[in-house]
């Protein structure tokens, strides 16, 4: 019997671990180790071994109890190729103009693998401005980049980036009340923080929302108060101007959601 070109090259134990992804990837509340097997058509102990290491190579959790759930390591992934790409490509000239026009230096930031990575920069016009490096990984629990990512995707989700973001940095998770903050960020369409890690500084943060209303990016203006200019804009123009940047990139995103209506004022 002539064997089936598509079968030629088979490869067992990928087959297997690309099954459990996928089988995850459709269930919200995880499976345990038996209903996966069950699912799959095998035996239990056939998957063992491979999701031990999909859990240690940080694509699979067990958050509780047996049960196994699908980690954000491949969104992360898929993130950092065409996808992001193409962001970076629409958001260039939106942040080059927001830098002009607010006198302040900007970045886009995209979650991957339990923390927020600069994706691209935009350099103040003037001689002062706060910079980040782009490839940078800033932290998800204190950073307006960060608190966006998490206020614009849904509870379930935010707890899962929590869980890495606290396993990769090592970190406890955040208490009840920064739940509380996200919510209050979201209502208000952005968010305005002073910076954890630069005195002086203020974090204007405002979500790039995908076509499913979800942030994929968050815009930040690291604000720094510019003496003697006073034709400068004060924080409050320069948050209506990050909200225009970001309304116009979501669309182009292919969004029709408007989180805050103009002038940053919640609905």
């Amino acid at each position: 019997m002539e064997e089936d070109e598509s079968d030629r090259y088979r490869a067992p134990a990928l087959d297997k671990g690309l099954d459990i992804l996928e089988l995850l990837a459709g269930v919200d509340a995880g499976l345990t180790q038996a209903e996966i097997a069950k699912k799959l058509g095998r035996s239990p102990n056939e998957f063992y071994r491979m999701l031990d290491r999909l859990v240690k190579r940080g694509y699979v959790t067990k958050p509780e109890g047996d049960r196994y759930s699908l980690t954000l390591k491949l969104f992360g992934l898929a993130q950092l190729h065409a996808p992001v790409r193409r962001l970076v490509s629409y958001a260039t000239p939106l942040m080059r103009e927001l830098a002009e026009t607010s006198r302040q230096a900007n970045q886009l930031a995209v979650f991957d693998r339990g923390a927020v990575v600069v994706i691209a920069q935009q350099e103040a016009p003037g001689y002062w401005g706060i910079s980040i490096r782009v490839g940078s990984n800033i932290s998800l629990f204190d950073t307006g980049s960060g608190h966006v990512l998490l206020a614009f995707r849904p509870q379930e989700e935010r707890r899962m980036m929590i869980a890495e973001a606290a396993r990769s940095a090592e970190q406890t998770e955040p208490p009840a009340e920064f739940f509380h903050r996200l919510d209050q960020i979201r209502d208000r369409g952005y968010e305005i923080m002073a910076s954890l890690q630069t005195a002086g500084v203020h974090n204007l943060s405002a979500p790039v929302l995908g076509p499913d209303g979800r942030a994929i990016a968050a815009l930040t203006v690291p604000y720094i108060g510019l003496v003697n200019q006073t034709s400068a804009p004060d924080k409050q123009q320069t948050i209506d101007l990050l909200l225009s940047a970001t309304e116009t990139l979501s669309r182009l995103a292919g969004s029709d959601v408007r989180p805050v209506p103009r002038g940053g004022k919640p609905a």
